[in-house]
């Protein structure tokens, strides 16, 4: 597999496409923060992690409201490994005017993209969420 995020947010996609409450995903450290930070803003209700060693899943609780609807409507992957985006604090773009979130890899860790527009640092964007 060349691109394990875009394998977690397309899981998360199918998931959501057949109302699944919950998808496990193999583990790793970045796709435990992407998690994080997908719950952090309200994506997902939970996660946890099944299993030990280096053999793990991470198990996603994936949110709907009363109707049934899922609360991410729209879930992409921006910086691929064939075209990465690199932007400045500066030019990190607001998603649906505030209403979506970016993920943005950054030196001082994964964070989403409203945070590292306030702590003033730049990095690779991961994936846009709304």
């Amino acid at each position: 597999m060349t691109d394990p995020i875009a394998d977690m947010l397309t899981r998360i996609r199918n998931a959501i496409a057949a109302n699944h409450t919950r998808v496990d995903i193999p583990g790793s450290k970045l796709k435990l923060e992407v998690a994080r930070i997908l719950k952090e803003e309200g994506y997902i209700n939970s996660f946890t992690t099944k299993g030990e060693g280096v053999k793990y899943v991470i198990r996603v609780f994936l949110r709907y409201d009363a109707k049934g609807t899922s609360s991410i409507t729209h879930l992409s992957r921006v910086s691929r490994p064939g075209r990465r985006v690199y932007v400045g604090s500066t030019q990190i773009p607001r998603v649906l005017g505030g209403y979506g979130v970016n993920i943005v890899s950054t030196s001082k860790g994964l964070m989403s993209g409203k945070r590292a527009r306030r702590e003033k640092v730049g990095g690779e964007i991961l994936a846009m969420v709304y």
